[in-house]
């Protein structure tokens, strides 16, 4: 596995140092896409505290968590993240539904089969109809993935393992017999909401740390959105609802006709953030070299790229209110 556009660094302090204590102690530590997101600690923090309440925390079957993760990151293509929660549906001792989401077929059981669906069809809420939350933390962590879907696939490549060894079963088999005592530990909830300041929760997350941990992301979020003008913001927001999830056939190419008509210098910077929302391995080194012209730092990287994920996020999050459809 390699990072894309930069190598993040090595030494870490204050609120990323906090972080990283307690990704040890509640999971399998700084994984890739947390250490590229440290460039940005503002943005690692509430995402670590939503996957953390959504994911880890609480008393849903931590198994049908796994299934919504794996099944929206194959919604979603990045194959990063399938990989990753097939692994850990085999250790938590589920090798027949991680199997069979890793070829894309239903899984066999009902209610998984239930989920994967539900999943999969919030890729594209408008078309497909999609409604209905499914509890806090459920619904969490299909937002969390999301997010994360999208930041993985435009900054880290999509192998865990030389030449893709872990999209063989008897690999990921392994792999879930390793990290099997930590996949099942439990983990105690609202602790990640230290890490950040709360925001306003929607309202499918009822009075669960799952809501507050959202709101903190939305916000920084949409604060890294400043480094767009207005009229940018606004290209970026329409898209997200008229275009509703759809994979672009020419991903390149599509972008730049939809920022054709902008000032010059918006342009670059929206193409990203659009390629962020909708196909985010898309975006390119010459792509990354243009931004770095004039935001040479990868914190602003990791912050344009966010605020296109999250425009995508929370395009789904909305579908769950009837009075923000």
């Amino acid at each position: 596995m390699t990072y894309r556009f930069f190598t993040p660094a090595k030494a870490v302090h204050g609120m990323t140092a906090e972080v990283h204590r307690q990704m040890r102690r509640d999971f399998l530590g700084p994984l890739p896409a947390f250490q590229a997101l440290a460039a940005a600690p503002e943005l690692l923090a509430p995402t670590w505290a939503l996957l953390r309440e959504a994911l880890l925390a609480g008393d849903t079957d931590r198994v049908e968590r796994e299934v919504v993760a794996a099944a929206t990151s194959l919604a979603n293509r990045c194959r990063f993240c399938v990989d990753a929660h097939v692994t850990l549906l085999h250790a938590l001792g589920e090798p027949e539904p991680a199997e069979t989401i890793a070829r894309g077929d239903p899984p066999p059981r009902p209610r998984h089969a239930e989920l994967a669906r539900w999943a999969a069809d919030s890729r594209r809420p408008r078309a497909t109809a999609w409604t209905g939350a499914q509890g806090p933390e459920l619904t969490g962590t299909l937002l969390t993935f999301h997010f994360l879907n999208r930041i993985v696939s435009a900054l880290l490549t999509p192998d865990l393992l030389p030449g893709g060894l872990q999209r063989f079963p008897a690999v990921r088999s392994a792999g879930g017999r390793l990290c099997a005592r930590a996949a099942r530990g439990g983990v105690e909830p609202g602790l990640g909401l230290s890490l950040v300041q709360p925001g306003d929760p929607p309202a499918w997350a009822g009075d669960s740390p799952v809501g507050p941990a959202y709101g903190a992301l939305r916000n920084a979020a949409e604060a890294a959105g400043a480094l767009l003008s207005d009229v940018a913001r606004r290209t970026v927001t329409a898209t997200v609802r008229w275009e509703d999830g759809h994979h672009p056939d020419r991903p390149a190419e599509w972008a730049v006709d939809l920022v054709r008509d902008l000032p010059a210098a918006d342009r670059v910077g929206t193409r990203i953030a659009l390629l962020a929302a909708f196909a985010p391995a898309a975006i390119t080194p010459g792509d990354v070299a243009l931004w770095r012209l004039s935001h040479p730092s990868d914190a602003d990287l990791v912050r344009l790229v966010a605020y296109g994920a999250f425009a995508a996020t929370d395009h789904v999050c909305r579908a769950l209110d009837p009075a923000l459809r």
